[in-house]
């Protein structure tokens, strides 16, 4: 016999970054609040862990202070392909912090919000019956709330599936490294970007010097090389930047985290009445550097707009027309860097036309306006982000 279901007044589904602010802003503002996250302890996700300004300020707004934390500072992008190589100063100052150390400060700051943060809760299924969300949980237990925020990030929930996006094909990778000394100097305040065959990958240092590498690989490409080993050799046996790194570099886990089927492109639309957040409304290429921005971004709307008293579909209407334009050109650039001609211009663009990086920071990037608007919004508490 199932027990009887635990009611709150707002149910957010994933404590990662979305769900976090989306908790921590809603418990500030004096609602009652319940957050299931699956996993126990603090944990690794597959991610490029790379911080935008965008996303230190929204980070830094909710009381994070990612240098406080041990972050890795970011100047500079260099770029390559084969034996090609070139570089060029970011637009602004970026940070780099693993997800395992970032997503836990930020979950901790929404439970001294007032949030009741449920860990070990993993959502199995989710219905609407009598106009309440039933979520129920593995293990027989549930709980039933009339405004649900799913924040379940890159894991879909059964029955809410996302659609595979405009650039789908693609499996994602990451592991820690201990570099050489002399590697990790020569990886200092830079962020690298690998191209190779069927794919592109990056490497930056997060806290304690750790390297961070992840990358994504159509399933094609991967299923023809068979697995991780033959696609580490042989992106090491095509680009000379990525073998010069990991020489006598030891890897910090026994196997890399690994997640499939990516949907880059995919924006949310759902008329369902739930709030989607993170990576369940939005999927950017990872190039970018723009996702964990977007997460931050989207949770921080989504909780003023609910709060202004907005619908769910008006919130998800606004987030589109902030994200459709960036997100349509990063899916063209992403598909264009793991073909053969993408591959062989992007280091030439990038060394003739250095001030192209600015050009498509800014075009895959949230828009200032929207950013100002919903940081407005925080500054006097409540209100709408959608003038």
């Amino acid at each position: 016999m199932k027990s009887l279901a635990k009611t709150a007044d707002h149910l957010v589904i994933g404590g990662g970054l979305a769900g976090s602010m989306v908790a921590l802003r809603l418990a500030a503002a004096g609602r009652e609040v319940t957050l299931l996250e699956r996993e126990r302890t603090a944990h690794h996700k597959v991610c490029g862990e790379f911080l935008s300004r965008e996303a230190v300020e929204y980070l830094e707004l909710a009381g994070v202070h990612p240098i406080d934390l041990g972050a890795a500072t970011i100047r500079f992008v260099r770029l390559s392909s084969k034996t090609r190589v070139v570089q060029a100063a970011l637009p602004f100052t970026a940070l780099s912090l693993s997800r395992c150390v970032l997503d836990e400060a930020l979950l901790k700051r929404a439970a001294q919000s007032g949030c009741n943060v449920q860990r070990g809760a993993f959502v199995e299924n989710l219905a609407l019956r009598g106009g309440l969300w039933q979520a129920q949980l593995r293990g027989d237990n549930s709980w039933a709330a009339p405004t649900v925020f799913l924040a379940n990030g890159k894991h879909d929930l059964r029955g809410f599936e996302r659609e595979a996006g405009t650039h789908g094909d693609l499996v994602g990778f990451k592991l820690h490294w201990r570099l050489k000394s002399s590697q990790t100097e020569a990886l200092r305040e830079f962020m690298e970007l690998y191209l190779f065959r069927g794919g592109y990958g990056g490497i930056s240092l997060v806290e304690n010097d750790v390297a961070n590498f992840c990358l994504v690989v159509r399933q094609s490409a991967l299923r023809k090389l068979g697995g991780w080993p033959e696609l580490l050799a042989a992106i090491q046996d095509e680009n000379r930047l990525v073998a010069q790194r990991l020489e006598g570099a030891t890897a910090l886990w026994e196997r890399p985290l690994a997640v499939s089927s990516i949907p880059y492109g995919y924006l949310a639309g759902r008329p369902s009445g739930l709030w989607s957040v993170g990576d369940q409304a939005a999927v950017i290429p990872s190039f970018t550097g723009d996702g964990m921005s977007i997460a931050l971004h989207s949770a921080t709307l989504a909780a003023q707009m609910y709060l202004a008293g907005e619908s769910a579909d008006r919130y998800h209407e606004i987030l589109h027309a902030h994200l459709s334009r960036g997100m349509g050109m990063a899916a063209m650039l992403s598909r264009g860097m793991i073909s053969s001609v993408g591959r062989g211009l992007a280091p030439i663009g990038l060394s003739v036309l250095p001030s192209s990086l600015n050009w498509i920071a800014k075009s895959t990037r949230i828009p200032e306006r929207a950013l100002h608007q919903t940081r407005l919004a925080i500054d006097i508490g409540c209100g709408s982000a959608t003038q």
